[in-house]
């Protein structure tokens, strides 16, 4: 490997550039290195035992996450090689649950800037914004307006911890490199009094943008996008419902763009469902689900299964009567006034119930979706009635952070003589009950958009369909093995997460070339081609 652009001590303060103690005596030599390092040199493992010692000594998660990030801004190899042989330990630190806290505090904890800020003030320039970042060859760009982070609502520019998060864990679950990932918070102000009165607030002190400036400058940033980084995947993170389904709507047919929050959740859950079926013996036609919350998320899982019945044979009438939702008002029946979007969709005949016990307790749903953001609302009478109607229910509390869970595994186990099939948002400890140990898993998007990354930059795909996104459901569904299943699990751990994203991407990568979306010449091997050139964190050799 040629030389890289820098030496000294510019080359120690370039985190994709630097190697620490790991340049060898040659390459100091060479770079102007001698007495800037300590004189030992290490190899990329005696690094990582330096790190996990450390990184394990911190005292609280928040400071782990803290540690984590100065690490990925000093070393990036060395943080992808930490991540990647420590996934379990690591994702709950570095995206959730740990990450809400981070946002949280964001300013507080803000150490050198990462990625993009792209601001209401920049309206009418923001190419030349979108050019200052140093990498031309943007592969995956994550957005977000800080509206709705997690369950955790508007944070405005502290934000921009997703969009970090969710792109390490395109490169370490995924395998798209670092140099190709783009972080970007899209900062229209803040509604949130307590943001606009913090003295460290890092965003614009004003009320958010809305209406029509809002969208000319979502305009403005795609087409900038689209023109300065050309071969990107653009994922919309963390927006609120309107603007969530409003924007996805927008610009799904136009650019390559998807919302993670809507369709990935979409893929995850139904891989989930069609897992869970196997445990139930119940095929997906045969599921009556009820989603608690009617949101963005509730209504894109809703119509991604209801394409999987389509193409299963039903009718779009019959599969969206499998489908009922509860929201604040209570259960979602047809008549109900004010009723907007999705919806409407499945809003069905029924008497009102206000009561989600009541609901359950009228309908019967074999499976039970939280995506509330609210914590508590799988009470234990719910789960008592989910577990009267229902040999095995399935009980999934998706709402992230843990603190927004609509229950714990514990609780549904426990309320269901160990009968539910659970899983949940974020990680859950394993848990004793009925004489059987359950491990469960997280119904969590990250075993879906790295996959569906890799796929689209190895293949320069122009778009995002829903046939690649009921591939990605099917692909990870098939993941599963027995044995799995009898742990109380859906989907592999964490430790295989990079051969499940190269199994979602295979698949993807199919449909895609399939439909004639790809842009450039692929090889019959997909899965190889694929497996090549997914990021390995190898510390270069500068003068090999």
């Amino acid at each position: 490997m040629p030389l890289p652009p820098k030496h000294g001590i510019d080359l120690l303060q370039d985190p994709r550039l630097n190697k620490g103690t790991a340049f060898t005596e040659r390459e100091r030599d060479a770079l102007r290195l001698r007495g800037l390092l300590p004189p030992r040199v290490f190899d990329i493992e005696g690094q990582l035992e330096r790190i996990m010692e450390n990184f394990r000594a911190q005292r609280s998660d928040l400071e782990r996450y803290i540690y984590m990030v100065a690490l990925q801004d000093r070393n990036e190899t060395l943080f992808y090689r930490a991540v990647i042989d420590h996934l379990a330990e690591m994702v709950p630190i570095i995206y959730t649950p740990t990450v809400g806290e981070a946002c949280a505090r964001f300013g507080h904890i803000f150490r050198r800037p990462r990625g993009l800020y792209v601001s209401a003030e920049d309206r009418g320039r923001v190419r030349e914004v979108l050019r200052n970042w140093p990498q031309a060859d943007v592969g995956v760009v994550v957005v977000t307006d800080g509206e709705r982070i997690l369950g955790l609502g508007d944070l405005g520019a502290y934000g921009m911890g997703i969009p970090i998060g969710k792109l390490a864990l395109y490169t370490a679950c995924g395998g798209v490199g670092p140099s190709l990932c783009l972080p970007v918070m899209l900062d229209v102000g803040t509604d949130n009094p307590v943001l606009l009165e913090d003295p460290l607030y890092i965003g614009l002190r004003q009320r958010r943008l809305r209406g029509p400036a809002y969208e000319e400058l979502v305009d403005e940033f795609m087409s900038g996008v689209q023109e300065v980084f050309p071969a990107a995947l653009v994922q919309f993170e963390d927006f609120a419902t309107g603007n969530a389904i409003g924007l996805l709507e927008r610009y799904r047919d136009h650019a390559c763009a998807f919302n993670d929050d809507i369709q990935g959740t979409a893929a995850v859950t139904l891989a989930a469902l069609l897992v869970a079926g196997r445990v139930t013996g119940r095929g997906l036609a045969d599921q009556r689900i009820l989603f608690v919350g009617a949101g963005a998320a509730a209504t894109g899982i809703a119509e991604l299964v209801t394409t999987a019945l389509r193409q299963g044979g039903l009718e779009a009438d019959e599969a969206r009567q499998r489908i009922w939702m509860f929201d604040v008002e209570g259960l979602v029946v047809a008549g109900r006034p004010g009723l907007a979007g999705l919806k409407r969709q499945y809003a069905h005949q029924h008497p009102p119930v206000t009561t989600l016990a009541d609901a359950v307790r009228a309908l019967g749903p074999t499976a039970l979706i939280g995506v509330s953001g609210q914590p508590g609302l799988f009470t234990r009478s719910v789960l008592e009635t989910m577990a009267a109607c229902n040999e095995h229910p399935l009980v999934f509390a998706l709402s992230n952070p843990t603190s927004h869970a609509e229950c714990t595994a514990a609780q549904a186990y426990e309320c269901t003589g160990g009968r539910a099939v659970f899983s949940s948002g974020s990680p859950s400890d394993a848990v004793e009950s009925g004489g059987r140990r359950f491990a469960p898993s997280q119904t969590n998007n990250a075993y879906v958009f790295p996959g569906l990354g890799l796929a689209v930059v190895a293949t320069g795909a122009r778009r995002v369909t829903e046939g690649m996104l009921l591939a990605a459901a099917r692909a990870l569904a098939g993941a599963a093995d027995q044995p799995l299943l009898e742990s109380g699990a859906l989907f592999p751990p964490f430790e295989q997460i990079r051969a499940v994203s190269l199994r979602v991407a295979t698949a993807v990568a199919q449909v895609a070339k399939n439909e004639g979306l790809v842009s450039r010449e692929l090889p019959e091997d997909l899965g190889a081609h694929l497996a090549a050139s997914m990021y390995r964190p190898v510390h270069p050799e500068y003068l090999s």
